[in-house]
């Protein structure tokens, strides 16, 4: 049952388990700060701050950097452990690391938490949001925070980037809100960025993404604790920000999991689901345990503002078409067919699109019985695809 529930809490931003016999990276956590830094919407925030990591050495002339986009739920610990003793490495250690194929040897990889990161209860994770302190009221920002974009988090990334001397990137690649990341870096700083690998996201939120993102941020506002946003200092909306994320993961993953996974066993012997209301399928416990787990240490603004984000995505601020025109670097798009969050036939528009703008385009499929979460813990697979992108 514990593995069922890491692999429920995977999508959540846990990190992934199966990765023992990987020669491992030791990292260490760093903070980037902005002592200002403007909004897409024209607002200017003091004191903004995100945590990042790296792994590899940055050389003499600073061409060998790897910029690596995170997800909805995780943070910037995409490869490697802080120490020996953790219990699993960072999301994408599979293709992170010495002699894999991102290959610390030779590149030089970096990544950073995003702004409204979710993961405000974890100590690993910095990040500027609603819940951070306004220095202008001495109390958290709540609703008063401005909306972010995606582009927002590319830019506080790019002034990271500069601050350390660099002035292209080998590439930027990452999965699902680290794809959109991976697209509004390609679309809107063309000249920085040499490749783009993007992994299980298109480069525009559709109207049927936009909905069920709303379907996800639901429980939320429905909580009365939310209290339009305002719980600071009170009880938080955990019971819908648990529920939000047992949302999320459900559609992150795939009825091959659920199936082959639970069936309709109940939730505990002898408590048959039909013999009274609260009896539960094993389904819904694990996925519900794993939501209330993961609500502990994360922020219900900051999951609405990740929403929102998300939801006003357009590679570069425009449309499709018109991203794609502006891309100058190769692209490596990878998704799993049976992603139920970015669907085949969405991949598939972004391919198009790209192609039709005359972009050199690799399209690559991965396989397995997670769905989008294929894109995280399965990433394996596309390994010597991503080794052939980066010797191109």
């Amino acid at each position: 049952m514990k593995g069922w529930i890491a692999g429920a809490l995977a999508v959540a931003g846990m990190m992934v388990t199966g990765m023992a016999d990987a020669q491992e990276l030791l990292v260490e956590k760093k903070v980037f700060e902005l002592p200002s830094y403007t909004t897409q919407g024209g607002r200017t925030l003091k004191n903004v701050k995100v945590g990042w990591e790296s792994y590899g050495t940055l050389n003499a002339d600073k061409s060998n950097a790897i910029l690596i986009c995170h997800f909805f739920s995780a943070n910037s610990h995409a490869a490697g452990k802080y120490a020996a003793a953790d219990a699993a490495p960072g999301y994408w250690d599979a293709i992170i690391g010495p002699g894999k194929a991102i290959d610390t040897n030779k590149y030089f990889v970096l990544s950073a938490d995003s702004l409204v990161n979710l993961n405000t209860g974890d100590p690993k994770t910095t990040t500027t949001g609603p819940a951070s302190i306004d220095p202008d009221t001495g109390k958290p920002y709540a609703l008063d925070f401005p909306v972010v974009t995606i582009g927002d988090f590319v830019n506080v990334q790019k002034a990271l980037v500069e601050s350390l001397g660099i002035k292209k990137l080998v590439m930027v690649a990452g999965p699902s809100m680290g794809a959109l990341q991976t697209y509004e870096w390609a679309a809107s700083y063309p000249d920085m960025v040499g490749k783009a690998m993007a992994v299980i996201g298109a480069a525009e939120a559709d109207a049927q993404l936009i909905a069920w993102l709303d379907v996800w941020a639901a429980p939320i506002l429905v909580d009365p604790n939310w209290n339009k946003g305002d719980y600071y200092g009170k009880t938080p909306p955990n019971a819908g920000l648990a529920k939000a994320l047992t949302v999320v993961t459900l559609q992150a993953n795939h009825g091959d999991w659920t199936n082959g996974t639970f069936g309709r066993r109940p939730a505990k012997e002898g408590e048959d689901p039909g013999k009274a209301l609260g009896n539960k399928f094993q389904v819904q416990s694990i996925l519900d345990n794993a939501g209330e787990a993961r609500a502990k240490v994360s922020d219900a603004n900051h999951f609405l503002y990740l929403v929102k984000a998300n939801q006003l995505y357009a590679a570069g601020g425009k449309s499709l078409t018109d991203a794609m025109s502006r891309i100058k670097a190769p692209l490596l798009i990878v998704n799993q067919p049976k992603d139920l969050v970015f669907p085949d036939e969405m991949i598939q528009r972004t391919v198009a699109e790209a192609k039709k703008a005359g972009r050199d385009v690799t399209h690559v499929t991965i396989q397995g019985a997670r769905g989008h979460l294929d894109g995280v813990i399965s990433m394996k697979q596309a390994e010597g695809a991503v080794k052939a992108f980066l010797e191109k």
